[in-house]
């Protein structure tokens, strides 16, 4: 019996064996600590380029009048990482004082000659007798007056 405890205790094979695993655990251990660390680093470096970001677009909203904000976030949302090159320029030229204001038509234009084409809704409206109609239900009554006319005739 006291073989077995000498044996169990002292065996240069298991103590090897335990000093590779507590190695590969403590490397283990310090791999996951540096990548938390490099994880924190990469989110704080992206929350400060997100707010750089945020503070130029709201800088370039000041100067944007006649729906431009709304071009402005079709913009983004249709060429994300062309409009914000495009935002830092024109703050340049605001900064310069070469730009006083921005409409929605000289923004959409700006972007027509850099080859940009940014799809813009558009609904024409009519007033007819007291009542707002957009314009296609205003030709689908004309048509349909013009077809009823030819049916009486």
């Amino acid at each position: 019996m006291g073989a077995d405890k000498k044996s169990g205790m002292d065996d240069p094979d298991l103590e090897l064996i335990k000093a590779r695993k507590m190695k590969k655990l403590r490397e283990q251990l310090a791999s996951k600590e540096k990548d938390k660390i490099n994880l924190e680093h990469q989110n704080k470096t992206n929350k400060d380029k997100s707010e750089g970001i945020d503070a130029e677009r709201n800088f370039l909203l000041h100067y944007l009048y006649d729906r431009g904000d709304e071009v402005l976030k079709l913009a983004e949302q249709q060429f994300p990482l062309q409009t914000k090159i495009l935002i830092r320029k024109l703050n340049e030229l605001i900064r310069f004082g070469e730009i006083s204001k921005i409409s929605a038509g000289d923004l959409l234009a700006v972007y027509r000659s850099i080859g940009l084409n940014i799809r813009v809704d558009t609904h024409i409206s009519i007033s007819d007798h007291g009542k707002t109609i957009s314009f296609s239900d205003k030709l689908k009554q004309s048509s349909d007056a013009d077809q009823d006319a030819e049916g009486l005739l």
